[in-house]
């Protein structure tokens, strides 16, 4: 039985992985290092505690690391500071985190000769035009626009340097916009639903035509698996929906006209600063040379209703949260701009 390590396990994606991982891959001994942050919720493992040995610690501690990595045959690193408001606030957890961190797990790799795969995301591509006809591919520049996407395309750089001047074994996937269960009620998405369940008027940023590749996290963390079992060391393999054609005005409307609302009943908010305009992927890589097919992606409809049902039947797990992320909202300058349910 393979042990693997699985960095950032508490969080949304990782703890996808580690209920996704349970019940496709039971031939994993399962441990998950989690430095419980606002991101990291024990609650999204709390129906497995019991099959996974748990650590409270912090990747940027190299004792810590260096112990788990020992003990472990495979890492999948997905530990990362990721809300962009957050980072345009304060830069320096992300720095922190998401450079120093994965530093500290290259390191640890490269001692004890471990297989690593490295979680990242499309943002380190920047953003394309509204109209323009290209995605992002393996072999795009980077162009990070916030210090959330240029402390992940710091730790991209790591990667790829280790890999080529230490020869360690190591993959990365590049992801598009995740949602599904168990994300965190700031992101925009759950943000809509929960608001929805409040009745009270889901926000819109600007416009509202800014576009995201979205992917729900089960098919991510199927590639994951598949880049593991298949993937070609020292590879760089895009994950996402290849959907570039579904704006931020749509999903809010897509998810209204689900959960029973009139699709206009939303209201418009001050953009945030630096908010990029469009993410494209293209997965073909993934898609014809590893065989991923994804269940529920290519039918966003689909994977939206799941997420709803999901927030629906478990308001013990955001409920105590959303005043609190509202507020949030609220100090760090969101105002209506436009209440378009009263024209």
């Amino acid at each position: 039985m393979n042990k693997l390590l699985i960095t950032g396990g508490a969080g949304f994606i990782g703890a996808n992985f580690v209920h996704y991982t349970l019940n496709h891959y039971p031939n994993y001994q399962i441990t998950v290092v989690d430095k419980l942050t606002y991101a990291g919720n024990p609650d999204n493992l709390k129906t497995v505690l019991d099959k996974i040995e748990f650590v409270t610690g912090d990747i940027c501690d190299p004792e810590l690391i260096d112990k788990l990595i020992a003990d472990a045959d495979i890492v999948v690193h997905y530990a990362a500071e990721s809300h962009n408001d957050n980072s345009l606030k304060n830069p320096w957890p992300f720095i922190n985190t998401n450079i120093i961190g994965t530093y500290q797990i290259l390191e640890a790799v490269r001692k004890h000769g471990k297989r690593l795969h490295h979680i990242s995301t499309d943002e380190v591509f920047g953003d394309l035009e509204i109209d323009d006809p290209n995605r992002f591919t393996e072999e795009t520049p980077y162009n990070p626009s916030s210090p959330y996407s240029a402390s992940k395309a710091s730790a991209d750089h790591l990667v790829r340097a280790w890999m080529r001047s230490f020869g360690i074994q190591a993959t990365i996937s590049n992801c598009s916009n995740n949602y599904g269960p168990y994300q965190h009620i700031e992101k925009f998405i759950p943000r809509q639903i929960t608001n929805i369940l409040r009745d009270e008027q889901p926000r819109l940023y600007g416009e509202g035509k800014n576009v995201r590749d979205w992917i729900h996290v089960d098919d991510h963390n199927f590639a994951v698996h598949v880049i593991l079992e298949k993937g070609k060391i020292g590879e760089t393999y895009i994950i996402g929906a290849d959907n570039d054609h579904t704006n931020n005005k749509q999903v809010i409307e897509m998810i209204l006209e689900l959960m029973g609302k009139p699709k206009d009943w939303y209201v418009h908010v001050t953009d945030r600063a630096g908010h990029d305009m469009r993410y494209a992927m293209d997965s073909t890589k993934l898609r014809r040379e590893l065989g991923w097919q994804p269940e529920f992606t290519d039918n966003l409809e689909r994977g939206l209703r799941q997420t709803i049902d999901w927030y629906t039947q478990n308001e013990w797990w955001w409920k105590p949260e959303k005043e609190a992320v509202e507020a949030s909202y609220r100090a760090n300058g969101e105002q209506v701009v436009e209440k378009l349910a009263n024209k």
